[in-house]
């Protein structure tokens, strides 16, 4: 039975960020004792509730444990504050699914090669793709002058080459990370910072 004398958890929220999923809160203030937090879990196709690993916690998060991480499953997810023998209201959160929902982080940058016309680059992934993922790297690219005018191309190797530079030009580049997920739409990740580099001298 809840009580009307313990707030509930507010500002709750999925967190998730290359597949790295947790749910968090804001603290629920009380004037003594300390509040703990209980987290339950259910996925789309199933009525019950199970504990996600995070039952009478003082931390005001829950990560997803690992039989959570199936990135096209739909998971519902609920939280409540405890105080002794009193416990608030569950608030619950939408359907999360971690394909649709996650943020994909900027690739990183390894390395960069100059020649005369060309920059070769070397990426790698901000996450660890599961069998069978299809990805693609979508380079934007411009001459470092007054009045840059963007290029874009897309690559779906993590090495490529710009091509057909002028020489001893300062070049500057950003990529991002696409992924095709289920719905056949490409989740879009995040762009790398800006990065720029002189072509050789022929």
């Amino acid at each position: 039975e809840p009580s009307p004398h313990l707030p509930a958890p507010k500002d709750v929220e999925i967190y998730s960020y290359n597949f790295q999923s947790l749910l968090r809160w804001s603290p629920v203030p009380v004037e003594n004792g300390s509040v703990l937090y209980t987290v339950q879990y259910r996925t789309g196709f199933y009525e019950e509730w199970s504990e996600m690993g995070c039952a009478h916690s003082p931390q005001p998060q829950c990560p997803f444990p690992p039989e959570l991480q199936s990135r096209r499953w739909t998971i519902l997810l609920r939280v409540r504050a405890e105080l002794g023998p009193l416990t608030s209201a569950w608030v619950h959160t939408p359907p999360f699914v971690a394909e649709r929902n996650t943020t994909l982080g900027p690739p990183r940058v390894n390395s960069v090669s100059v020649s005369p016309d060309s920059l070769l680059i070397s990426v790698s992934l901000p996450f660890t793709p599961d069998t069978g993922d299809l990805l693609r790297y979508q380079v934007s690219y411009w001459e470092n002058t007054t009045s840059p005018t963007e290029k874009k191309l897309n690559e779906s190797n993590t090495l490529f080459q710009i091509r057909n530079l002028k020489e001893s030009t300062l070049y500057c580049f950003s990529i991002q990370v696409q992924l095709k997920i289920y719905s056949g739409h490409w989740l879009e990740g995040e762009q790398s910072a800006p990065e720029c580099h002189r072509t050789a001298l022929s």
